[in-house]
């Protein structure tokens, strides 16, 4: 079985068990989630967060959306764009339109963000697959690692996953990006070489990698 296979069986598993979730279980563990990540050091000491709209049972964001808004941070969404994924600065989800493949994003007139000029920013990253090293599955087309590749060095870059989705290790190829951190609604890991974040993220439960 080639990597691109492992992916693919991997990513169909997967999405399976996430869309067979009762939406109240979904809606619960996700706050579980969005809390564990509002109650760490990470979400506070960034003036600027990028977040998606979830779909298919994915770990919501509309909490991070809530507090990011009431704190004045600047909130930037994906969305579509001619050579893949660009950014786009949103108030809130109420302005979404759907998007490629149905996915909500900001509308055509949001103004476009340079992922190179956010500085210190948490970077929210959607996937159907991590692992306690940071390695991400994502969504497919290799959109988000490309986008990753452009950040500036002082970005924090964060996987939502639910404890299912969390396995030893994924298959990665060259151009994927690992991410600093991935948490779950039970702990939060962090990948070696990560930023060490601020806050009361060691009294988590979470694993130091």
């Amino acid at each position: 079985m080639t990597m691109a296979d492992e992916k693919t069986y991997l990513r169909a598993i997967l999405k399976t068990a996430r869309r067979a979730m009762a939406a109240e279980r979904a809606a619960a563990l996700s706050r579980e989630v969005q809390n564990r990540l509002l109650e760490s050091g990470l979400f506070d000491a960034c003036p600027a967060i990028v977040l998606y709209a979830a779909v298919e049972n994915e770990v919501a964001t509309e909490a991070l959306m809530e507090r990011a808004s009431r704190s004045g941070k600047s909130v930037m969404l994906v969305r579509t764009a001619p050579g893949g994924l660009e950014l786009a600065r949103v108030r809130d989800f109420s302005s979404l339109v759907p998007g490629a493949f149905g996915i909500p994003e900001p509308p055509p007139g949001a103004e476009v963000v340079s992922p190179e000029a956010l500085g210190r920013c948490l970077v929210v990253t959607p996937g159907v697959a991590f692992s306690v090293r940071g390695e991400r599955i994502g969504r497919g087309g290799g959109h988000y690692d490309r986008l990753l590749a452009k950040l500036d060095s002082q970005a924090i870059t964060v996987g939502l996953a639910y404890s299912f989705q969390l396995l030893d290790s994924v298959p990665q190829s060259g151009h994927d990006r690992r991410l600093n951190f991935v948490i779950t609604e039970s702990a939060v890991y962090q990948s070696s070489g990560a930023p060490r974040p601020v806050g009361s993220i060691w009294n988590q439960g979470g694993t130091t990698r």
